[in-house]
């Protein structure tokens, strides 16, 4: 019988966009079953400041997702210092980890290339058609713009806002 092949991607999908669907579907399309690894609540928060939505609600939204086979939460705790998927990739060891059209071979975590080389991962790169076409954080300055009354608070890395 002939070995599945298990893809995994990963990312904090807050809030989930048409760039996050394609990536889902083009890495769906590399094997057999589709892992989600999604960042939890914590990693949001030591990253942009406060999540968008739960990771309650957004695991469930990507589990309804066709073509999704599996998400799993990450387990970062607050100010964990490793804000790499590593522990995930241990634990799930996928055959391939198939990153977005926001990340280049070059500026990838060292932590989770040195892990997919150590564990014999195929990483790949620019999933999902177009490149990066889309951002969560486009997304939520959007709404921002369009709605001045709501209260805005800013992105911890990038400075752009996010309603609250």
């Amino acid at each position: 019988m002939k070995k599945q092949v298990v893809v995994a991607v990963s990312g904090g999908f807050d809030p989930i966009h048409i760039g996050h669907i394609r990536m889902f579907q083009e890495a769906k399309a590399l094997g057999d079953e589709l892992v989600v690894i999604l960042n939890n609540d914590n990693w949001l928060a030591d990253k942009k400041g406060k999540p968008f939505m739960p990771g309650v609600e957004r695991k469930e939204i990507i589990e309804a997702i066709k073509g999704v086979d599996r998400v799993v939460l990450t387990d970062h705790t607050p100010g964990d210092p490793d804000r790499s998927v590593c522990r995930a990739l241990r634990e799930i060891k996928p055959d391939i980890f198939a990153n977005g059209g926001d990340r280049k071979p070059d500026g990838d975590p060292v932590l989770e290339v040195d892990v997919c080389k150590e564990l014999g991962i195929q990483m790949m790169y620019n999933i999902g058609v177009g490149g990066k076409v889309q951002s969560s954080s486009w997304l939520i300055a959007k709404v921002a713009k369009n709605f001045p009354d709501t209260k805005i608070y800013e992105n911890k890395l990038h400075g752009t806002g996010k309603a609250v």
